[in-house]
């Protein structure tokens, strides 16, 4: 291996979109060059034990976070893992799989910010942050049509993860890079919005994102796309806003600046991502795709970096480096091999 995985966190509240922006990034990036990571999968109890326990998926007590923690470990140094599998469609866990990490690791789910450990692999972090009738609305949507509950049944589920919500994944906002959130037009109720939604995109400074203030007249609040200053949590950002009713020409603009960043990527046709269901049909947004763009813009800024990529300190000790000081490998550029680095430290 030339250079280690980079690695991606998507994290968010269920049915807030993780994995609809997913799909749409292995399209852009190519299925061939992309490992996906649930972090459901990594639940401790199934769910009919989850009910007997009466927890919820969202508590840190219901999930294997230290194991979680390891594979993340072995991921970030390009080395394949076990991973649990949990069927959604069913509450059980089926079969393991061996997954050998690729060029780009999109790792998804409920905590994956939880631990400082954690958030140390990832080279780029966002989380999904819908309006929570929004969200509410394709849960039920979602879980009714295609997870076998009634109405009622994710009603009463959503009124008995609300403390769990609020305490342990939305807690989890302040760890982000991005914060996107797609919400119905002002005026508008998630029922009639019909999948024309808005996007306001947080870019925070910890990581750089591309210009594009030279597109946007600052004075011109009436346009579809908009860049702005704000502050989030107190803190200076830029705020990138692009409404649903966008027309496809201003749409296309923003998308051709975006691709021009990304020279080594064959460009997409713009009906083959930004997707989603809706219910059963899908169909195609423009801030979706927008945002899934500048994901991918963040990746493989990443991965151009190559041999100057650093390992983050491990957790355990690797079998390939157990003689190495930690402090050691915070410093050396990924690349090496165990005799280089074992060489450097002496």
């Amino acid at each position: 291996m030339t250079q280690r995985p980079i690695l991606l966190a998507i994290v968010g509240d269920s049915a807030a979109g993780k994995s609809t922006l997913t799909a749409g990034l292995e399209k852009l990036l190519g299925r061939e060059r992309v490992t996906h990571v649930c972090t459901d999968d990594y639940h401790k109890y199934d769910r009919r034990e989850r009910a007997a326990l009466n927890i919820t998926p969202l508590n840190p007590e219901c999930n294997y976070l230290d194991i979680l923690e390891l594979h993340l470990e072995r991921l970030h140094y390009g080395q394949p893992i076990l991973k649990p599998v949990y069927d959604h469609a069913t509450g059980t866990f089926v079969r393991p799989q061996y997954i050998q990490p690729k060029q780009f690791v999109i790792v998804e789910g409920l905590l994956g910010f939880h631990t400082a450990v954690m958030r140390q692999f990832y080279d780029v972090k966002l989380y999904l942050d819908p309006p929570e009738e929004l969200r509410r609305f394709w849960k039920i949507r979602r879980d009714t049509t295609r997870r076998g509950y009634t109405l009622e049944q994710v009603e009463a589920e959503l009124a008995r993860r609300e403390d769990d919500s609020r305490n342990f994944i939305r807690s989890q906002r302040e760890f982000a890079d991005i914060i996107v959130r797609f919400r119905p037009p002002r005026g508008t109720t998630p029922e009639t919005a019909d999948g024309h939604l808005d996007a306001r995109l947080v870019l925070r400074p910890t990581i750089p994102h591309p210009d594009l203030s030279y597109l946007f007249d600052g004075s011109d609040n009436t346009a579809c796309v908009r860049l702005s200053l704000g502050r989030d949590c107190g803190k200076p950002v830029d705020i990138l806003e692009v409404d649903g009713n966008v027309s496809a020409d201003e749409a296309a603009k923003l998308e051709s600046k975006i691709w021009q960043h990304m020279s080594e990527l064959q460009p997409v046709k713009a009906d083959e991502f930004g997707l989603y269901l809706d219910p059963a049909e899908i169909r195609h947004s423009d801030p979706l795709a927008l945002t899934q763009l500048l994901v991918t813009y963040h990746l493989l800024r990443k991965y151009s970096e190559g041999r100057r990529m650093l390992f983050a300190p491990p957790v355990a000790a690797l079998s390939r480096m157990r003689s190495v000081p930690v402090s050691v490998l915070g410093q050396n550029p990924v690349g090496e091999s165990e005799s280089e680095i074992g060489r450097s430290a002496k």
